[in-house]
């Protein structure tokens, strides 16, 4: 009798969160090395089921870039990088768009439906959501000298209305971040970046990055009496200079300032390696994770 009190309990926990974000838009980002665990998978997945059924309007952008590198090593092609970013050219990015679109984003349909929600694939270049042009890149260290990225882009415009159309169906948006350009060429998005302007587009309640860390950390390791809980962004800028944000983290939160600014209420950055992360983020009083706000 107890469990099924202290289940209940967590119930009404959660109970005015539900009402809070109901038909509120909620974009995650999932991507990196987590993609591959089975078990992972099954979690976001799952978890977002659970969001939808109870009257929120989850978005789903995914990332692939370990994917990618596999499929391109099959084919004898070197994934090459520069400051962190692929260097597309016209053989990649066709292997980028059939990766990412074919294989991984129907991978994720899938498991949205094995856990018994509705789910669409949606390409932000064939279905026309993201606009984008040819994404210009300076050497860091040679600020004057340009670097061809190739079929690498930036976000020009985001399409919300059918992603809007998807979510107001009860069916969960599954997005690739692929960009068409003026030409017709296809483009190859940062997935933070993508997840930022759709986000911002669609004026989302939430707009949640899962990482394989606990947060933003004041110093180095995994250990809790690091984490930031809650920051602002004049906040990040100082963390940034002192070289506290680095690495990878740095276009979550770059993607998290933009956000904010465009009118998303809050952003989060959680680890996607805590069970369930995004329900105990969303539905219970203390939450997990670092929040990033205006």
């Amino acid at each position: 009798m107890e469990k099924a009190i202290s289940k209940a309990a967590v119930l009404i926990e959660a109970m005015p969160y539900i009402q809070r974000f109901r038909d509120k838009v909620v974009v995650i980002k999932f991507g990196g090395n987590a993609m591959s665990d089975k078990a992972i998978n099954n979690n976001v997945l799952r978890d977002i089921v659970f969001m939808e059924l109870v009257g929120m309007k989850p978005v789903l952008v995914h990332g692939g870039g370990s994917a990618i590198s596999k499929e391109m090593k099959k084919v004898g092609k070197e994934p090459v990088f520069s400051s962190g970013l692929r260097v597309t050219d016209l053989e990649t990015i066709r292997i980028v768009e059939k990766t990412l679109f074919e294989s991984v984003n129907k991978e994720l349909v899938i498991l949205v439906k094995k856990f018994g929600g509705r789910a669409k694939p949606v390409s932000g270049n064939r279905d026309r959501i993201i606009n984008a042009a040819k994404k210009r890149f300076y050497d860091p260290e040679n600020p004057g000298k340009e670097i061809n990225l190739g079929y690498v882009g930036e976000v020009k415009k985001v399409n919300p209305a059918k992603i809007r159309k998807i979510c107001d169906e009860g069916v969960i948006p599954v997005i690739a971040p692929l960009g068409y350009g003026k030409k017709g060429e296809v483009f190859n998005i940062n997935a933070d970046h993508a997840a930022a302007e759709i986000a911002a587009a669609l004026k989302a309640e939430k707009l949640v990055f899962l990482t394989n860390v606990k947060g933003v950390m004041v110093n180095r390791g995994d250990d809790e009496a690091y984490l930031i809980p809650s920051i602002n962004v004049r906040e990040i800028e100082k963390l940034k200079m002192s070289k506290v944000i680095t690495g990878g983290m740095l276009p979550k939160v770059d993607s998290c300032i933009h956000a904010v600014k465009s009118g998303v209420h809050k952003t989060h950055v959680i680890d996607v390696k805590i069970q369930h992360s995004l329900l105990l983020e969303i539905f219970t009083d203390k939450g997990i994770g670092t929040e990033i706000i205006v």
